[in-house]
Formats: C-alpha cells, sequence, structure tokens
C-alpha cells in the first residue's frame, strides 16, 4: 500500500507571511463607512473623506443629541459602519451602549478625548453672570472679557432644577483607556467635560487632524488625501475664524441671554459672553423659579436679546421677554436648518456669529 508523503513543514518566511496577513487590516471593498453623530460632526468628517467618499450621520438634523433615541434607520448605520466618530458620553450618554452593541467591531473616535484639546468643565446647571458668581470663571479666566460663569449660583436659592445628565454617564469608558477610543485621551479621568466644543473652530483644526488620521489606518491607500483634506480643511477653519472674529465684534459686551449654555467654547474663542441660560441643563425644562430668576436677570444686566434654539418651543422666550425691553431671536448650534455636507461646519459658525450681531448690535449690521 502506497502511502502519500507528508507534506514538507513551510519555510519560515512563509509562516511570516501568513501571520502578517491575519494582523493586517482586510481591504475594504469600496470607501471607508464612517458614521457621524451630530451634523457639524458629520461634516468635519466630509471635509475630511472629500474625493474618497461620504460620513452617514447618525442622528437625523434637529434631533437633541442628549435624549435623543435611536430609530431603526440610525442603528443600520451604526451597524454598518466601520469607523464611528461621536464627540462622547458626555454628549450623547446613551450611545455608548448603542456602540457596544450594534458596532463591536468598528472603530471609535471620540473626539473629546483628542489629546490637546483645551476641554471646559461641565456647566453646573445655574443660571449665573458677571457680578453674583465672585468672579470665579469657566477655565482660569477667559481673554476678551468674557463674563465669569463658573460655579456660584445667582442668589444661592437652590431650586433643584439641576441637570447633571450628562456629567455622570460614559467616565467609565474615558478611564478605561478604550483601545478603539482613538488617538489617546485629553482630560483626566473622572473629569466631566462641557461637550459643546465643536463650536471652537481650534477645536474643529484639531479634530480633523484626528478624523484624517483614523481614516488613513482604516484605508491606508487614501492616506495622503485625507491627509491633504485635513490641511486644506484647516486654513479654511482659520479664515472661518478670522471672519467670525470680524462679524461678532460689535457684539461683545452686550449682555444676552441663550436657551441652553453650550456656547462657552464660541463665547471663549470669539470674547463674548452669555449672561444666563434658561434651561438648567441640556436636556431639562427650566421650572417657574428658573423662569422667574431668568426674567429678574434680564432686568438686571439689561440683556437686549433672549435666544431660543431649533429644539425648544420659542413660546417660553415670549414669556421671558414680555414686558422686558429684549428681543427674541434664534442659535442653531447643531446646524439643523443647514445642507449637509463639509460646507455646513463654516456655515453653522459663521450663522452664529450674524445670528449674535444681528439681534445684538443691530445697527453695526
Amino acid at each position: 500500500m502506497t502511502r502519500t508523503p507528508p507534506a514538507p513543514p513551510a519555510r519560515p518566511a512563509l509562516r511570516l507571511a501568513a501571520a502578517l496577513m491575519l494582523l493586517a487590516p482586510a481591504a475594504l471593498a469600496g470607501p471607508p463607512r464612517v458614521a457621524a453623530d451630530i451634523p457639524p460632526i458629520a461634516a468635519l468628517a466630509a471635509r475630511a473623506m472629500a474625493g474618497v467618499g461620504a460620513p452617514e450621520l447618525i442622528l437625523p438634523p434637529g434631533a437633541s443629541p442628549h435624549d435623543a433615541a435611536l430609530r431603526p434607520s440610525d442603528a443600520r448605520r451604526l451597524a454598518q459602519a466601520d469607523l464611528v466618530i461621536w464627540v462622547g458620553p458626555a454628549l450623547t450618554p446613551w450611545m455608548a451602549k448603542a456602540l457596544d452593541a450594534l458596532a463591536p467591531q468598528a472603530r471609535r473616535l471620540t473626539l473629546l478625548d483628542v489629546p490637546g484639546l483645551p476641554l471646559l468643565p461641565a456647566p453646573q446647571g445655574h443660571a449665573h453672570h458677571g457680578h453674583d458668581d465672585h468672579g470665579h470663571d469657566d477655565a482660569g479666566g477667559d481673554a476678551g472679557g468674557r463674563q465669569a460663569r463658573g460655579d456660584g449660583d445667582l442668589d444661592h436659592d437652590h431650586d433643584h432644577d439641576h441637570d447633571h445628565d450628562h456629567d455622570g454617564h460614559g467616565h467609565d469608558e474615558q478611564a478605561r483607556g478604550d483601545d478603539r477610543a482613538g488617538p489617546g485621551h485629553g482630560a483626566a479621568p473622572g473629569f466631566a467635560p462641557d461637550p459643546h466644543a465643536w463650536l471652537d473652530p481650534a477645536a474643529a483644526k484639531l479634530w480633523l487632524q484626528a478624523i484624517a488620521a483614523e481614516l488613513a489606518r482604516i484605508d491606508p491607500e487614501n492616506a495622503a488625501r485625507y491627509a491633504a483634506n485635513a490641511a486644506a480643511g484647516a486654513v479654511e477653519l482659520e479664515a472661518l475664524t478670522a471672519r467670525v472674529e470680524e462679524i461678532v465684534a460689535p457684539a461683545r459686551g452686550r449682555p444676552y441671554i441663550v436657551f441652553h449654555d453650550a456656547y462657552r467654547y464660541f463665547e471663549r474663542r470669539f470674547g463674548i459672553a452669555a449672561a444666563a441660560a434658561v434651561s438648567p441643563g441640556d436636556a431639562r425644562k427650566p421650572g417657574a423659579r428658573q423662569v422667574a430668576r431668568i426674567r429678574r436677570i434680564i432686568r438686571e444686566t439689561g440683556a437686549r436679546c433672549v435666544f431660543a434654539e431649533p429644539q425648544f418651543p420659542p413660546r417660553l422666550v415670549a414669556t421671558l421677554i414680555e414686558g422686558t425691553g429684549a428681543r427674541a431671536a434664534s442659535l442653531d448650534p447643531l446646524g439643523a436648518g443647514l445642507a449637509p455636507g463639509p460646507g455646513l461646519y463654516p456655515a453653522l459658525i459663521e450663522g452664529l456669529a450674524r445670528d449674535l450681531r444681528a439681534c445684538l448690535a443691530p445697527e453695526a449690521g
């Protein structure tokens, strides 16, 4: 009986090649499938991906990220993603579990963890203005005459309207050093950041670079394109910052009220500051005592404008300004009414500046 001789042992070079093939990332069949949480982040991803592909938006325009619920179509986008780009659990505390369940194999880029990001602490859910909080500010003092809105309360009359919905969620993910979380971590464990950092173009520049680097990891064939897009985008953001500085200049020093405390990064960058925020937190409606408090601040500061937002009822603003002489206007921190794509981000930032100026300094328009 003839026996088949045993196969010769694989040569070391062949074994090494096979091991390297197993370790190498699988080639993509097409452009990377990227999912981004909110419109401004999708816009930055679209700028980095220009000429290669386009990201999918997880949350629909106009949805509040703080308390949104995923639709089946949103869940499908997550499940199909090669890369998920999100601000982080401080903005969408509910999304961490969804990512674990729906996109366990996808890479994650958590933008608030990007190194070098000058984070502000989360708002404490109080209404503040410059002469009632004993001069404490958010980040050790901001340039440009920013009024302080630190941890002090207007009159120390706590009415339990405080909201910490986004302060205490997701810190475990930040602290554990998740290897899917992107290039690194930008804050000490346990630090609760203000998540609205996309409203600072300097943060957007850092994020563009981080997005391009992450795209290059999963799609090395287009790494040069991503890097070039991020570099061109950074130049555009520098020009945007200079334009906004000029637009917002006439509004500096004129008090105003925002609906919720989402604008501190924009304010720090451009040297302006709201006197108070109507909502005690990102996902909370103000109670009767908070409304009375805000009306008092409007009178005491001479606030010129009270800004609503698209996702909040405008009737409350009408109640706040009744008999005060303040005007009602609107700010959109998410770009809900803007066309998606790479142009959404600069349109959002410049739109905020123009809306502030139009209400606070109409004579300069």
